[in-house]
């Protein structure tokens, strides 16, 4: 039968646990599901949250991982994305009460697909603007080029029945770049 798994947390000593609880509780008995709440007192920093990981360790697939606010689970976009991503992936719902985020509905699914999308978009923006500085500091991406007089000793080991993997290792190239070296060698 599946659960609802919820999560808890506060990030100052200043705020209190109860409305989160609450709200928890709330939403499992609405749904008339079966509850484990995981709650994390302290403030910590960390990525390491004990208490979150035994959470998503506890859900098992067709379980809702519950959370009052969006900001309790995650303290990014890109940490949500992955969490998120993790229980789709495993076949668990995800709902945020207070922010209306919930997989299970049409419009939830299509929330999650926009946030992937933009998350994708984030890292091939963030990708280009970083491999554009690098062009414009004199840095050019990808492995050095293999001249010609390495490409002749390599397509010579080639022939003498050396395979592509040791010659690969010796390089420290691609057994895919070794094959690429000896069709070119062949025109």
């Amino acid at each position: 039968m599946s659960r609802i798994i919820g999560y808890a947390r506060v990030s100052t000593e200043d705020q209190n646990l109860d409305l989160q609880k609450i709200a928890i509780e709330k939403y499992a008995k609405e749904q008339d599901m079966d509850l484990l709440l995981y709650v994390e007192k302290i403030s910590t920093r960390k990525r390491d949250r004990t208490e979150l990981n035994y959470a998503l360790k506890a859900a098992a697939p067709g379980d809702r991982f519950v959370v009052y606010k969006l900001d309790r689970l995650a303290r990014s976009t890109k940490e949500l994305y992955q969490l998120t991503d993790e229980m789709a992936k495993r076949q668990v719902d995800f709902v945020s009460i207070q922010d209306s985020f919930d997989t299970t509905t049409p419009t939830g699914r299509a929330m999650f697909g926009m946030l992937a999308e933009f998350e994708r978009d984030i890292i091939q923006q963030r990708t280009r603007a970083g491999l554009e500085a690098a062009r414009r500091r004199g840095r050019v991406g990808g492995r050095p080029a293999i001249d010609v007089d390495t490409k002749r000793r390599i397509v010579k080991l080639f022939n003498s029945g050396e395979s592509a993997s040791d010659i690969a290792k010796e390089y420290g190239i691609g057994r895919s770049t070794v094959y690429k070296i000896m069709k070119e060698s062949e025109k």
